[in-house]
């Protein structure tokens, strides 16, 4: 009973002892033995014997730690001598082990970022609410005639405003949206702000007439008298400059970043 048993422990180690190993004593052994058992490997095991290689060589290691005097040298030191000695089966084993680290590390950060983009979405969320309460009660555009003779066209973007926040306004941010009912694709869509002077308090209403600058795209712009301008408030800066509300924290480059990340790893979805 005892040789029954005995026998398939004496073949497994047997086995063991026969596997070829790296030979990292020089250069010329190493490169031979490396290049044996690779040889000696089938398709699929060569290809995880290379990029398990690859990783213990490359994983953690710093461009800094290159650039120092005799980085390199003390570098490949230390790599011939983690991987004298090793299997294939021992160099693959450690690959799998980077791979699973490097994974987690992965999901650690991407965990962090989806944490911060939700919160940035929540805060843009509430902040839109609040930004509501900044009411434009009328906006229109339209081009007037500038000069002694009025050959100048000037661009005009006027604007009634109340403030229904309970803060002071100093400056405030809009999108821009010129379309006409009967066209799909708006003739201009664009943002722009306005400073304040003496700010805006709490409950009152003011008309600006803002005029962009006429090289710009409102003043290029060929739209219809009849055309709408729709003008969405996006941010709004308190008595200090900073800023109070905003949707800008998370637009839609923040929203694609979301959704590739929940593509990657559903599990963090909440």
């Amino acid at each position: 009973m005892k040789r029954i048993i005995l026998l398939p422990i004496l073949l497994c180690l047997l086995i063991i002892s026969c596997q070829k190993k790296i030979d990292s004593s020089n250069e010329e052994s190493m490169r031979n033995s490396i290049k044996e058992i690779n040889e000696s490997l089938e398709e699929d095991e060569k290809e995880e014997f290379q990029e398990s290689m690859k990783l213990m060589m490359f994983n953690g290691l710093e461009l800094s730690d290159l650039m120092k005097d005799g980085g390199a040298e003390k570098t490949g030191e230390d790599f011939k001598t983690r991987i004298d000695g090793m299997t294939a089966d021992d160099v693959i084993e450690q690959g799998h082990k980077i791979k699973a680290e490097i994974e987690r590390k992965k999901k650690e950060q991407a965990q962090t970022e989806v944490l911060a983009l939700y919160t940035a979405r929540e805060n843009a969320e509430n902040d839109k609410k609040m930004l509501s309460k900044f009411e434009v009660i009328k906006s229109q555009f339209y081009v007037r005639k500038k000069g002694t003779y009025y050959i100048t066209k000037e661009p005009i973007i006027e604007l009634t405003v109340k403030n229904g926040t309970n803060k002071a306004i100093s400056r405030a941010y809009f999108t821009g949206t010129l379309v006409s009912p009967e066209r799909t694709i708006p003739w201009i869509k664009d943002d722009f702000n306005y400073e304040i002077s003496g700010g805006l308090e709490s409950g009152e209403v003011v008309t600006w007439y803002l005029a962009p600058n006429m090289f710009s795209d409102w003043g290029e712009v060929d739209a219809p008298k009849d055309a709408i301008l729709n003008t969405e408030v996006t941010q709004l800066d308190g008595p200090n400059g900073d800023a109070l509300y905003s949707t800008n924290n998370f637009g839609e480059t923040e929203r694609k970043r979301l959704e590739e990340l929940l593509k990657s790893y559903p599990e963090l979805a909440k």
